[in-house]
């Protein structure tokens, strides 16, 4: 089974891992900036820890459909205080979602254990920065840009296409020295996809198993589940949590969600299950 190591830690894979969401933006498409300010920031922090999560993810640039880019001193006023409280306080996994380089080795060095990158390393100097880290990286799908990719997303078969851009970028990790028992593939859920798309990458998720790596997986309170449902962001507790499910049961190990009690409790339930089944 698969585990991750960074800074002399080890987090087991064995059974599924929750992520807990923290986003550090005015303009989070889920909580509307609630956690924008360090003080809030923390204690939401505090929360999602004591509720079970092992992994605290921390973002300073929104990546929502139409989102626009943030300066790198405004990011790394964001993150990296929270990186350094959670390192400081807790004795949990941090994971920091960013695309920018100096940010990679500025969260590193502050303590963070995962980089978690929406542009899978494509950035300029990220292949280098997430290289010499030494901790886990997450490669995530997208096509096209926050700003424009939800315009006409198009796709010859999303999940064929998907897996043809895994093996290009793990190959890319690969020759720029990351080696490959420290990358986790993330299909990238409302990231340059329709509502088909996403449904059809959820249902076959248990084919991206061909590449032997971890799978984070995050579709909490996004579109895909309120285009379906037709519930705004904080109403899509029920269909997250049976997104979370589904992923659970096709081999997810990781699902990076916003509210972490209740997925916890999910996990729990699966996980009983799973022990005890004959």
């Amino acid at each position: 089974m698969f585990k991750l190591e960074a800074h002399g830690k080890t987090l087991e894979l064995d059974a599924p891992v929750v992520m807990g969401i923290l986003n550090v933006t005015p303009d989070s498409f889920s909580d509307g900036g609630e956690f924008a300010a360090y003080e809030s920031a923390c204690r939401h922090a505090d929360e999602m820890v004591a509720q079970g999560a092992g992994i605290i993810d921390i973002g300073g640039e929104s990546t929502r459909p139409g989102a626009a880019d943030v300066a790198l001193e405004e990011e790394l006023k964001r993150v990296i205080p929270l990186v350094e409280y959670v390192a400081r306080y807790h004795d949990v996994w941090i994971s920091v979602d960013t695309s920018k380089a100096e940010l990679m080795r500025q969260a590193v060095k502050a303590g963070a254990h995962i980089i978690n990158d929406v542009r899978a390393l494509q950035e300029p100097g990220a292949l280098e920065a997430a290289a010499t880290s030494d901790v886990p990286v997450c490669l995530m799908h997208m096509q096209g840009q926050p700003r424009t990719m939800q315009q006409a997303p198009q796709y010859e078969d999303v999940v064929s296409d998907v897996k043809a851009f895994f093996r290009e970028r793990i190959q890319a990790c690969q020759a720029a020295g990351i080696p490959r028992e420290r990358i986790m593939l993330d299909v990238g859920f409302g990231f340059g996809k329709t509502l088909e798309h996403n449904y059809q990458l959820l249902a076959n998720l248990d084919e991206f198993h061909e590449f032997q790596l971890p799978l984070l997986i995050g579709l909490s309170r996004k579109s895909m589940i309120g285009g379906l449902l037709g519930r705004e962001p904080k109403d899509r507790l029920a269909g997250s949590l049976a997104g979370a499910l589904q992923s659970l049961q096709l081999g997810a190990h990781i699902v990076r969600v916003h509210d972490v009690e209740q997925t916890v409790d999910t996990v729990k339930i699966f996980n009983i299950c799973r022990q005890l089944r004959r």
